[in-house]
């Protein structure tokens, strides 16, 4: 037996302990030097073979040892890919595959000095988390959105990251490095640099990205090969004489990186070397485990699902547990558990046996047995001192009474004993206790869930957001305890517009959770093509804007131009790959997006007012344009449209605008909640104002309350009819310090906002708009 590594053989999957401290080398060696010789096993350590002489049936050591062979096993594993960055090859930079690799990565980790991992999967996380409890500062640069992608859906990489950041370690997420720094050209890594500048300091970096099959010799001497050594399902290469098996291999186009499979192909191989059996390999599922303390993960078969698979998921906040089962035709085809695994052995027998769940469907989230008791007897069983809410510290006999003096509903509850206030985590127990001491008397509210996914309403999921300090989507879908493992196309744009309302910022916008109109920045038409609109500020334009417009149209064939009733010019017709240059084009001439694909700001309508107008009596074009200037960019729960006439004569028809400014001789009336739709609805008229800068800072408040109160994909219309126009009064015309606070978080919010999506996917993204090239 030749080896390359002086050691004998030891556990691989066993280096992530090591590291950690978790392990001795002497626990993880499989067999002693001893061993070999006791069993007449000439072991030729430390020699890697470089030649297999196949017509002589010889094999020779990189050392010149010779042995010959009737028959040959090659078993070499694979090689840890290094990506090809600058400064690759400095001291400090290296991968993590060997008892060597991890000698090198212990004489770098000391405590308070700093690691990189470039590899979010299974080794680069066991990598990270071995360092850190040596004392390392850690930092984890992944190139996809979320952790272990292969092996965990988004919900369970979203406990699994925030589980890693409460032990200390970064996490960046789909970041690309792009260069490894140091002093001079040969000096040992100092820092690793990402392609968005961003810039982290490290002593140590660790490749862990990913495996090629080491098939290199094989090749070498004429086995056949493509991403490994090819083999059948004896083992055999395609030399009789010749087998092989683990990382090194491929069988039916498929390359193997788990161990379990390996066993099965080592027994394979042994059966037929010996002749003992005729014994066939056929791949089975395989599970995956992170061998991390303190966290428990398991992940088997088709864990993502997709068409034609029903998903059963359970979520416990308080104890950060996710489950999620994949079921094609009653059939158990994947499983993810997050936080408790103890059931996975079972789900991971199920899933092998493949056999119709039958009656076990309503119960096999639960494990192999039930636990799910009536929750309404579990309350009934508590004690008068139990803690209900734990934010205020509201017990269950303190509900209870002021239940039995007759408060009926969750918020009699909550005002008379502050239970659910804050965080709300404890609603349900507050209805179940309402349920419990009112019997049938009992009238649950009727609240619309958001959607199919949670039992929450739309009010709640805010509430909650905002007490919770919910800051992402899957952190919302678990400590709701969200009912599917990503949401739908209903909820995913509603989360996704209260986290950039709530969290200006910090929140960063999911384009993946956003209708197709906003992916791509333009309205797409029934033909497949799209038409774009420039801003134009308060509907005024100049010759310089028009030409470019025309001349954009030539350029690209545009066939339809048209005059919008927002008072902008609509180009139809764009193929989706033109629609960069197009923008790229539009902003050289000055103009930005119209955002008339959005739930945003849309369009600020105007008349020329006293500038032209004999009628006019305040200059609303100047007016509207400043109201432009401050608004644009602005996300809301539906599409916004703003409008100033100069008179009341309103030429501009603000009266049936969502923010309307109508001129007289003292000033401005400000109206709200109109609509021009398939329903009209005329203002309501919120106020008079005498000044220009009192416009915009109604203007500014009415908005943010709008976008955090309303309900996504309601209207200003629906929303001032649902409230009252004396709610929307009492917030922002009665009450001058919580105006001033809305417009002021209005205008942080927007300093974030404005930013023109069209010059920004024009420089950075071009890419994603290009056609998928035709496979002939």
């Amino acid at each position: 037996m030749f080896g390359a590594e002086v050691h004998p053989n030891y556990d691989r999957i066993m280096l992530s302990p090591l590291l950690a401290g978790d392990k001795s080398f002497d626990q993880i060696v499989i067999n002693s030097l001893d061993w070999y010789k006791e069993n007449q096993i000439d072991l030729v350590a430390g020699e890697h073979v470089d030649w297999i002489d196949r017509a002589k049936k010889i094999v020779r050591g990189h050392g010149g040892t010779e042995r010959a062979y009737d028959k040959l096993l090659i078993a070499t594993g694979s090689n840890p890919i290094t990506l090809p960055l600058p400064g690759a090859g400095r001291p400090g930079v290296m991968t993590f595959r060997s008892k060597a690799d991890v000698d090198d990565m212990l004489a770098i980790a000391q405590p308070s000095r700093k690691a990189v991992v470039i590899g979010g999967g299974l080794l680069g996380l066991e990598a990270a988390h071995g360092l850190n409890l040596r004392g390392m500062e850690v930092a984890v640069v992944h190139l996809m959105p979320t952790l272990m992608e292969r092996q965990l859906d988004s919900s369970a990489a979203h406990l699994l990251e925030q589980n890693l950041l409460a032990r200390g370690m970064q996490i960046f997420t789909d970041a690309n490095t792009e260069e490894l720094e140091g002093e001079g050209e040969d000096g040992a890594v100092t820092a690793v640099r990402l392609k968005d500048g961003t810039r982290i300091e490290a002593d140590l970096v660790v490749m862990a990205v990913g495996i090629r099959p080491n098939a290199g010799l094989a090749r070498a001497v004429g086995l056949e090969c493509d991403r490994g050594i090819k083999v059948d399902a004896a083992m055999r290469t395609s030399d009789p004489d010749v087998f092989a098996i683990g990382e090194c291999i491929e069988f039916e186009k498929q390359c193997f990186g788990l161990v379990a499979p390996i066993w099965d192909m080592a027994k394979i191989a042994a059966d037929h070397l010996t002749g003992v059996a005729q014994t066939a390999f056929a791949p089975v599922a395989t599970g995956t485990r992170l061998k991390v303390s303190g966290i428990e993960m398991f992940s088997a078969g088709d864990f993502l699902g997709g068409e034609g698979a029903e998903d059963i998921v359970l979520r416990d906040a308080a104890r950060g547990v996710y489950k999620r089962l994949v079921l094609r035709e009653n059939r158990l085809a994947g499983v993810v558990c997050f936080g408790d695994a103890s059931d996975s052995n079972w789900y991971f027998q199920l899933l092998k046996d493949g056999e119709d769940l039958g009656a076990l469907r309503e119960t096999v989230i639960h494990g192999p047995v039930s636990t799910a008791a009536d929750p309404h007897e579990s309350l009934a069983m508590l004690g008068e001192d139990a803690e209900i809410c734990g934010c205020n510290g509201v017990k269950k006999g303190t509900i209870v009474k002021a239940i039995e003096a007759g408060s009926a509903s969750v918020d009699d509850v909550r005002a008379c004993t502050k239970a659910s206030a804050s965080c709300g985590s404890c609603t349900g127990l507050v209805e179940g206790l309402l349920k419990l001491t009112l019997g049938a008397d009992f009238k649950p509210a009727t609240v619309k869930p958001m959607c199919k996914c949670t039992s929450h309403g739309h009010d709640e999921v805010r509430q909650r957001i905002r007490s919770q300090g919910l800051k992402s989507i899957p952190a919302v879908m678990q400590a709701l305890e969200w009912t599917t493992p990503d949401g739908c196309a209903s909820c995913r744009p509603a989360l996704n517009f209260y986290l950039l309302c709530e969290w200006p910022g910090e929140y960063q916008d999911d384009s993946r959770s956003r209708f197709v109109n906003e992916r791509v920045h333009a309205n797409i038409q029934k033909d497949g093509t799209y038409s774009v609109v420039p801003r134009m500020w308060g509907g005024v334009t100049s010759a310089k804007e028009l030409r470019a417009i025309a001349d954009v149209c030539e350029k690209f064939a545009i066939p339809t131009v048209k005059i919008t009733g927002g008072q902008r010019v609509d180009m139809f017709g764009v193929k989706k790959e033109d629609l960069p240059a197009v923008w790229a084009d539009l902003n050289a001439a000055g103009m930005v997006s119209g955002h008339a694909y959005g739930k945003a700001l849309r369009t600020v309508k105007t008349c020329v007012g006293s500038e032209w107008c004999r009628f006019g009596t305040q200059d609303s074009t100047a007016m509207g344009i400043a109201l432009e200037k401050m608004t644009w960019g602005s996300w809301h729960p539906h599409k916004v449209k703003l409008a100033v006439s100069g008179c009341p004569r309103n030429c501009a028809e603000a009266t049936i605008k969502d923010f309307g400014v109508v001129a007289t001789e003292a000033g401005w009336d400000l109206h709200v909640g109109g609509n021009a739709g398939i329903k009209v609805r005329a203002t309501d008229l919120l106020c008079k104002v005498t000044t220009d800068d009192e416009v915009l800072e109604y203007c500014g408040a009415f908005l943010q309350l709008y976008r955090q109160e309303a309900r996504y994909l309601e209207r200003t219309a629906p929303w001032v009819e649902r409230v009252g126009l004396k709610y929307v009064q009492a917030q922002m015309v009665d009450d001058e310090a919580n105006r001033k606070a809305l417009y002021a978080k209005f205008l942080y919010a927007q300093s974030f906002s404005q930013i023109d999506p069209w010059a920004e996917e024009a420089s950075k993204h071009r890419q994603k708009y290009q056609p998928l090239a035709e496979l002939v």
